[in-house]
């Protein structure tokens, strides 16, 4: 994509300044006397070393989502001539995954790499930041965030916790999950034992499942022994790894609960302010470097991988037109009464929802007839 060649020659430049200073000790006096080309931004030899530490929600084996705090990292370093250094944890390391947001709360560690749908447990409110079922894909996301003031909207509900949020990623529309048996008809639902959490979970569960919270390192064992029914994760690329297709042989889509789910960078707001203004420039671009290559090996390796897992017998599935009109129907339900009694959902909710009609009535015009044409003459 364009945009991440621009994002890599803006952080390239910025670099470039920093060495404006020491090239000139070795000018000639007739190269010193000619004018001077306007220099770029530049990370002044001044400012401070920092250091931070960054807790991550995922695990190193999970690389795709892992690695984009890794890359942010690593530009950082390169932008700033190693000055702005941060050193990434794994889940686990520091802290439990679910509670990195807490750690950079609380000031454990300056920033985390997270989901925001994980701590739906303090607040509804925070599915938005990530994810709510039947809502925005991965550009509509973007869109949102970037250009319709939902970045303002997050700021303001985010303040209360302490924390500035940065884009850090998207995987794009993931699966349903994987199945012992088939899902044919809403009656199937009834009983389904099905590891899932948040507000997809609770959505299914009015709907007669039984949603369950297990680990990502319980699912396999959990899938085999038929102590759960079913499983979500991911999508293609991930899910390969912890090899769900050989206890579960049923593939569903699509994972409606979560249409385009955003990853973010999480930054203790007293440590965000105490940034040299070069250094917040320098941590936006790479941010935003990073959330776009997410997204972007996501829609690379997944087509790789959902053809080595057909190949491996896996029985690719759709959700029926009625379990999918039901599961919509429920959260209207559901976003309905949290909007009625708290206020932070309330207040979101609402331009959310104007937001999600008016992408979906663009896109239906333009993106989703070439997408079907294209589809129906692969």
């Amino acid at each position: 994509m364009e945009r991440r060649s621009f994002l890599k020659k803006a952080g390239a430049g910025i670099a470039a300044g920093a060495a404006v200073g020491l090239a000139a000790c070795g000018k000639t006096e007739q190269q010193q006397a000619a004018p001077a080309a306007p220099a770029a931004p530049a990370v002044q030899t001044g400012l401070p070393s920092i250091q931070w530490r960054m807790t991550s929600s995922f695990p190193k084996s999970i690389d795709t989502l892992y690695g984009s705090a890794e890359l942010l990292t690593n530009r950082l370093r390169e932008i700033t001539g190693g000055k702005f250094d941060i050193r990434v944890f794994p889940a686990g390391e520091i802290v439990p995954g679910l509670q990195a947001l807490d750690a950079v709360q609380q000031g454990t560690v300056e920033m985390c790499h997270s989901c925001s749908y994980y701590y739906v447990g303090k607040d509804k409110t925070f599915a938005f930041g990530t994810a709510v079922p039947f809502g925005l894909n991965a550009r509509q996301m973007d869109a949102w965030i970037i250009g319709g003031g939902g970045q303002e909207l997050l700021d303001e509900f985010y303040s209360a916790y302490n924390v500035y949020s940065f884009l850090g990623g998207n995987t794009g529309v993931q699966m349903g999950g994987w199945y012992r048996k088939q899902i044919n008809t809403l009656e199937d639902i009834k009983g389904l034992k099905i590891r899932i959490a948040g507000i997809g979970g609770e959505i299914l569960s009015r709907m007669g499942a039984i949603p369950q919270q297990i680990a990502g390192s319980d699912i396999y064992p959990s899938l085999e022994k038929g102590t759960i029914d079913a499983a979500e994760w991911v999508a293609p690329y991930d899910d390969e790894k912890l090899g769900f297709y050989k206890v579960a042989p049923y593939y569903y889509s699509p994972g409606w609960w979560e249409p385009g789910p955003v990853v973010h960078f999480y930054v203790n707001k007293a440590e965000w302010d105490k940034l040299p203004k070069e250094f917040q420039a320098a941590f936006r671009a790479a941010s935003r470097e990073a959330h776009i290559q997410m997204t972007a090996m996501y829609d690379h390796k997944n087509p790789q991988a959902l053809a080595r897992l057909l190949a491996q017998g896996v029985k690719l599935q759709n959700f029926s037109t009625d379990i999918m009109k039901k599961a919509y129907e429920v959260s209207r339900e559901l976003y309905a009464e949290e909007a009625a009694k708290n206020p932070a959902w309330a207040k979101i909710y609402g331009e959310f929802e104007t937001y999600r009609k008016s992408q979906n009535a663009w896109f239906s015009v333009a993106e989703a007839g070439f997408d079907r044409f294209m589809q129906s003459v692969r």
